[in-house]
């Protein structure tokens, strides 16, 4: 026999039995986990349809009939103008999503960073600070702390 056809007897032996164990995997975690999310264009989807159903399901005698045609068609404009983007690229809402989460994600560490800075200076203010007789070169007793003046007037506030 020859090497070019022990490679792709090997090969096709090697694809079936990943796939053969990447099939038990997902079966394993769906046993385990439950179905796998929906991607996002699903989602939008679904959150179409239950807006829809949402507001279609309010009859208001207020309204009248004529304004209750009203919404319902502008219920089907926005599914029949959504639709067709779902169903040609439901990639795009997977990479939206994505992009969602990396900027929760940013978003998130800066809120931590900052609440940090807020906690040390909290920690300074509420005791965590030495305190004037613990300062070298100061007396004890000398009320003459710099920290107690306020501020000067040309110390930069951080608002972000």
């Amino acid at each position: 026999m020859s090497e070019a056809t022990d490679r792709s007897a090997d090969g096709d032996a090697w694809a079936d039995a990943c796939a053969e164990d990447l099939k038990a995997e997902k079966d394993r975690r769906r046993a385990t986990y439950g179905p796998p999310p929906a991607s996002a264009a699903e989602e939008l989807r679904k959150l179409v349809d239950a807006v829809a159903g949402k507001l279609g399901s309010f009859s208001s005698p207020l309204l009248g009939t004529a304004a209750q045609g009203a919404v319902q068609q502008v219920i089907q404009q926005a599914k029949s103008a959504v639709e067709p983007v779902i169903e040609r690229n439901p990639e795009i809402f997977d990479h939206l999503a994505a992009a969602g989460n990396e900027l929760l994600a940013a978003y998130r560490s800066a809120v931590e960073g900052q609440e940090g800075r807020w906690t040390r200076t909290t920690e300074g203010a509420s005791g965590g600070a030495p305190r004037p007789s613990d300062t070298p070169g100061r007396a004890a007793g000398d009320a003459s702390d710099p920290r107690d003046e306020g501020p000067s007037g040309s110390e930069h506030i951080d608002l972000d």
